[in-house]
């Protein structure tokens, strides 16, 4: 548990990132979205089965 937030006490924000692809600069760059964005993409065009 200790080693788990050496992060949190010796990092600034005492946080840690964010593991979502849509908060990845990278992911959205290539045009990966995440499952949730893709299905309300698929059915806003009608293509959801």
């Amino acid at each position: 548990m200790i080693l788990l937030c050496v992060k949190l006490i010796f990092q600034r924000d005492g946080k840690f990132s964010s593991m979502h692809i849509h908060d990845s600069e990278a992911m959205r760059e290539r045009g990966i979205h995440c499952v949730i964005d893709q299905d309300k993409e698929a059915r806003q065009e009608g293509r959801a089965y």
